[in-house]
This record gives structure tokens, C-alpha cells and sequence, in this order.
């Protein structure tokens, strides 16, 4: 199956769980999966939440970052992958000067 994201239309979320700015993105999602494209402009974070019934994989297209986690908080850069498992937080800021681009996916059950 292909996921063409020029055909999905990209939705605005304001201060998206919490965060600063905003959150765009292009999601496709099914029975068994959520996967979205996501965009965070400069300056612009997603909230610092937990993921108390499902994991989420982020892989960074474009753009750099801080994911801040349990953990502490880490850069990523284009071609890194951050894991949040099950009953983990995290969040996610740009912190560059261009558009932070990223695969999200969040497997169901």
C-alpha cells in the first residue's frame, strides 16, 4: 500500500498537547496504525506527554531538534530515529531555524 502525503491535506494543530506554536501534519491512519507526516515550524514544540497505551517511532526527514524524555533530553537530526515505548514521555522541539519535517508512527493495540 502506498501513503501519497501530497494527497492528504495538512492539518494546523495550535499548542498541540501543550506545546508552543504549532503542530502540523498529513496522517493516515487505519484499524492497525497511525501514521502521520509531521512539520513543526521553527521555534514550535509538541507538548510533553506520556503514551500510556501505545509506543510512537519518530524519523527525522529534515530540520533539528531536541526530544526531551524520561531520560533526560537528546538532539536529532535528519536520519535518527527516536523511540518513545509504552508508559514513556516525551516531547518534541525545534530548535533550528528551519522546518523540523518527521515520520510519526504510532502502532494500535
Amino acid at each position: 500500500m502506498l501513503i501519497d502525503y501530497s494527497k492528504i491535506i495538512e492539518k494546523t494543530n495550535p499548542n498541540f498537547k501543550g506545546g508552543e506554536l504549532e503542530f502540523n501534519v498529513k496522517t493516515f491512519e487505519d484499524d492497525h496504525n497511525k501514521i502521520m507526516r509531521g512539520r513543526l515550524i521553527p521555534g514550535a514544540t509538541i507538548g510533553y506527554h506520556e503514551h500510556t497505551t501505545d509506543s510512537e517511532i519518530i524519523y527525522v526527514i529534515s530540520g533539528h531538534g531536541t526530544m526531551v524524555n524520561d531520560d533526560g533530553t537528546e538532539p536529532v537530526n535528519p536520519g535518527e530515529v527516536h523511540y518513545c515505548g509504552r508508559g514513556r514521555a516525551h516531547s518534541l522541539q525545534n530548535t533550528g531555524d528551519e522546518d523540523l519535517i518527521f515520520i510519526g508512527i504510532v502502532p494500535k493495540g
